[in-house]
């Protein structure tokens, strides 16, 4: 199996608002964006399964990355002068304030080869990942399922690089051009005027998006879908675990969601274990611990 992952890579400098634990004034130095999509995939796949990357790289940053990248398929992945930097505050409670020190400009794609893939994962980490152009070319040229994440594209960029919640501008369009939408319970309400998220929830799946998945923390997570106009719904409770991390859980479930989704055929299956795979990474203190992911989700599925 091939899969095609796409996304741009930040350089994350993490802070907590409620706990003194962070290094200096710059924060925690880690590697971000599309980091976590690529590591849980890199730890969890099968042995002949084939990861490509589609993102960017500064040259002095490339350290940061490459434990993980230096095991995907590096053909798409571009050189730039800087990355962004990201500014996370982290909150024991609630949703993550987010500021960049700059925003790249779209990822470049050649679409010349792109049916040779079994899946496209968009992760839209800074929300300017893709345009939706880019997107509708990808659809005209591919006939495999898209997986978008919303992630970073729910948010505005404000004058002073603060990322804030907001309704995304033609949201149907991106919609359209889909199979599968994640969303956290934040991100949902971005994707449109309505107030009600059951009324968001039949809007977006009207757009023809098979499925649309919402994350929702010490909840689980939830998968909609609707058959001869009835609205279903899969719901996974979370898993216990001592949690550890709040960075990259969303990316992680994503990744392991849409890689069974297309190696097993059963969207039940995919959803439980991108549900442990998500949980399990909440409860690691370190990056090294993915080198485990995918036997501690295995440990956990029964």
């Amino acid at each position: 199996m091939k899969l095609l992952v796409i996304g741009h890579s930040v350089e994350d400098h993490i802070h907590y608002k409620d706990r003194d634990v962070q290094k200096d004034s710059f924060g925690e130095i880690k590697p971000g964006g599309i980091f976590y999509s690529a590591a849980s995939l890199v730890n969890y796949k099968n042995e002949e399964d084939e990861i490509y990357l589609c993102t960017q790289l500064e040259k002095s940053k490339e350290g940061l990355f490459s434990s993980v990248y230096d095991k995907l398929n590096k053909e798409y992945i571009q050189y730039v002068d800087t990355i962004p930097k990201v500014h996370l505050m982290i909150k024991d409670e609630g949703e993550r304030e987010e500021c960049y020190g700059s925003i790249n400009k779209n990822l470049t794609l050649s679409l010349n080869e792109i049916e040779k893939f079994d899946g496209i994962l968009i992760n839209m980490i800074t929300g300017f990942d893709l345009s939706l152009e880019q997107l509708v070319s990808i659809r005209q040229n591919y006939n495999g399922p898209v997986y978008l994440d919303v992630h970073t594209f729910s948010r505005g960029l404000a004058n002073d690089m603060k990322r804030d919640f907001r309704v995304i501008p033609d949201f149907n369009k991106w919609a359209e051009n889909v199979d599968i939408i994640q969303v956290n319970k934040y991100e949902l309400k971005t994707l449109s005027l309505k107030q009600k998220d059951e009324d968001i929830i039949e809007e977006v799946l009207n757009f023809s998006v098979r499925y649309l998945i919402v994350t929702l923390e010490k909840e689980g997570a939830k998968l909609y879908t609707s058959e001869k106009n009835n609205l279903l719904v899969s719901h996974e409770p979370a898993i216990k675990v001592n949690v550890k991390n709040k960075i990259g859980c969303g990316d992680v479930f994503g990744s392991v969601f849409f890689y069974n989704y297309i190696k097993l055929k059963d969207v039940n299956k995919a959803l439980k274990l991108a549900n442990i795979a998500a949980g399990c990474a909440a409860s690691f203190s370190e990056l090294s611990e993915y080198k485990s992911l995918r036997s501690d989700v295995l440990s956990r599925y029964n």
